[in-house]
């Protein structure tokens, strides 16, 4: 009777297991079916927000006028190192551009040679001319008198002294016609130089200072040529001319008005060389200054950034007519006009002089950025 209650406990026993094993099971199944539920909808959100298109960093509109603008954060902002001021007022001086040649002036120190070898022959001359006059009139008086001179003795002293008048006017000819050829190829001021032998013509001469010919295109033309100029060499250098006098002559392939200027020969300006003159016109205007940091190029012209707001900057091209000596460029605040006569051509400053702005800030560092911004914000990914 013991033994069989032991068998019947061992089968209810053996019973009770397996149902725990089987509700174990069944719940791990169903942990396993809750985890696989979360994840494939977790899955399906992640993949939901990898379709959605993807949103530009920034934002970029236009103006009315068709002036790009770009809308930046504050964060991006300083990641990209942009700093902003008021543009420093400076005067804006008009100019025209010219074109201008740095000449050989081997030909002006043959002229030079030629003029002093005129003036000493014409020194032998008169010195020769000053002795025999002297004895002649010794000799008239003497033979005149009947003391101790023949009449040949007379006429000797005749024929010298009239063969030496005649050298003297001969080399005095030939002097004038030296300068008169010096006064022909480089004008008044020029030749009388070389005449008078004075400091403009030895500076040259000695290479002290270069002479550049500076002409204008056809049809262009100054009511009075600027005392002072600049070139810009072929390497960049911007060089300070100074006006001598009007050209004696026009440069064949341009056939405009021409003026002559020196340059310091300690420059780049070099003979042979072929330069652009900018020459300024007019009464000084206001204009402000642009640091080279502030300018990006983009298709050929120059562009600056503005900030308009404080997250706003918009893109507007500025004129390269007037270049800073510091680097740069100097734009006018006001619209200009630069032809000078109504068939005359504009100078770039002319097209693009549309007035600056003064009461916004200027990017002065990271334009650069500000145009990459720009530009990487209107590609599309994915569509908007």
């Amino acid at each position: 009777m013991v033994m069989t209650d032991d068998k019947g406990l061992a089968r209810h026993v053996r019973r009770f297991l397996r149902g725990l094993i089987v509700l174990v099971l069944i719940g791990a199944l169903g942990v396993l079916l809750i985890w696989g539920f979360i994840e494939g909808r977790s899955e399906a959100t992640a993949e939901a927000q990898r379709e959605q298109p993807v949103k530009a960093a920034v934002h970029v509109t236009h103006t009315d006028t068709g002036l790009p603008t770009i809308t930046l954060s504050s964060d991006l902002q300083k990641q990209a190192d942009i700093a902003v001021r008021r543009p420093n007022t400076v005067p804006y001086q008009r100019q025209v551009q010219g074109y201008g040649s740095v000449l050989d002036l081997q030909s002006f120190t043959n002229l030079s040679n030629k003029i002093a070898t005129a003036k000493g022959q014409l020194a032998v001359a008169q010195a020769k001319l000053n002795a025999s006059q002297a004895a002649f009139e010794r000799a008239r008086v003497l033979h005149g008198k009947g003391e101790a001179i023949s009449t040949a003795q007379f006429q000797t002293a005749e024929a010298t002294y009239r063969s030496d008048e005649a050298s003297a006017q001969a080399a005095q000819l030939q002097t004038q016609n030296a300068s008169a050829s010096a006064y022909q190829a480089w004008g008044p001021l020029l030749g009388r130089s070389l005449a008078d032998g004075t400091a403009l013509a030895r500076d040259l001469i000695q290479r002290r200072k270069v002479l550049v010919q500076v002409t204008l295109p056809v049809g262009v033309s100054l009511a009075q040529p600027p005392q002072t100029a600049f070139i810009e060499t072929t390497t960049g250098q911007r060089v300070r001319i100074e006006f001598v006098s009007l050209a004696t002559r026009t440069d064949p392939k341009i056939q405009g008005v021409s003026f002559f200027y020196t340059a310091d020969a300690a420059s780049e300006a070099l003979p042979g060389m072929n330069v652009i003159a900018l020459l300024p016109v007019g009464q000084p205007t206001p204009g402000v200054a642009i640091p080279g940091t502030a300018v990006v190029w983009f298709q050929g012209s120059a562009w600056v950034y503005l900030q308009t707001k404080a997250d706003t900057f918009t893109r507007r091209e500025i004129p390269t007519g007037l270049p800073s000596p510091n680097g740069g460029y100097v734009v006018p605040v006001l619209p200009t006009m630069l032809r000078l006569e109504p068939d005359a051509p504009a100078s770039d400053a002319d097209s693009a002089a549309q007035g600056f702005p003064t009461n916004e800030s200027l990017v002065v560092t990271g334009a650069q950025a500000l145009l990459s911004q720009e530009f990487s914000a209107q590609i599309q990914v994915g569509g908007d």
